[in-house]
């Protein structure tokens, strides 16, 4: 897979969640785009209200993708607002910071010593059995929407110390999450797990991709040292709890 083909990939699905084009997402730096919200066939299947906004940029245009009544609410204040201004509005909520895998430096890290490593794939990840303690790797079992995929285990005398999971969040796309014990952080092991699992994923021709928050400094350290790079910024807010015009009253995100 080259840049350019992970490029298209990316931007082909974000444009079908967003429900706007590929050539909207690339307009010009800045420029706002309004589009009414749907739920395409294939988009990622994250939960949905019936009040839903989604606010997202690569870069290039900000795209506004909101159900109607909330959109004729968001789009006169929003209008003519700089990318900053847009982010930084009172009632965004929800900030998060994509990562997609640095080709042109990618290479695999060497492993921590002093442990041993396993992947493990989709069929047997419910057996980890490890749930409360890796929750951001593993836990969507069953018939979830986002199903996990497959897991990169590192054990120390036989015990789960640190995991990276990735869930299949659409057809082209896996999500990784990671998680590793307290007393285990600040060894390597989390960004080689993230990294090694990045480039298997890579290897079966899919995109990978990483998610965390403005906030969580650790967690953009370990997408850094792993071989991911910014990608894109999102916001949403998964309900409202009217849409008066005003932007007092409204919930906290949900999704």
């Amino acid at each position: 897979m080259t840049k350019d083909d992970m490029l298209r990939i990316v931007q082909a699905q974000l444009a079908l969640d967003l429900n706007c084009t590929v050539e909207q997402l690339n307009g010009e730096k800045d420029s706002l785009v309004f589009v009414h919200a749907r739920d395409n066939p294939g988009r990622r299947p994250f939960p949905r209200g019936e009040q839903h906004f989604d606010m997202l940029t690569m870069g290039r245009a900000i795209v506004v993708s909101a159900t109607p009544d909330i959109l004729a609410t968001v789009q006169p204040a929003l209008a003519g607002k700089s990318r900053d201004e847009a982010f930084s509005m009172p009632f965004v909520y929800g900030h998060a910071l994509l990562y997609l895998p640095d080709l042109d430096k990618l290479k695999l890290l060497d492993p921590p010593t002093g442990y041993t490593y396993e992947f493990v794939e989709r069929d047997k990840i419910p057996t980890l059995c490890q749930q409360e303690l890796f929750e951001h790797s593993i836990g969507n079992f069953g018939d979830h929407p986002r199903p996990d995929v497959l897991v990169l285990v590192a054990k120390q005398d036989g015990q789960i110390v640190g995991m990276a999971g990735c869930c299949e969040d659409c057809a082209t796309m896996w999500q990784i999450g990671m998680d590793v014990l307290p007393d285990f952080r600040s060894r390597g092991l989390a960004a080689y797990l993230v990294n090694a699992l990045m480039l298997e994923i890579l290897r079966r021709n899919k995109v990978p991709y990483y998610c965390t928050s403005p906030a969580n400094i650790p967690s953009q350290r370990v997408a850094h040292r792993a071989g991911f790079a910014p990608a894109w910024v999102c916001a949403y807010r998964g309900q409202f709890s009217g849409c008066s015009g005003k932007f007092d009253g409204m919930t906290a995100p949900t999704n």
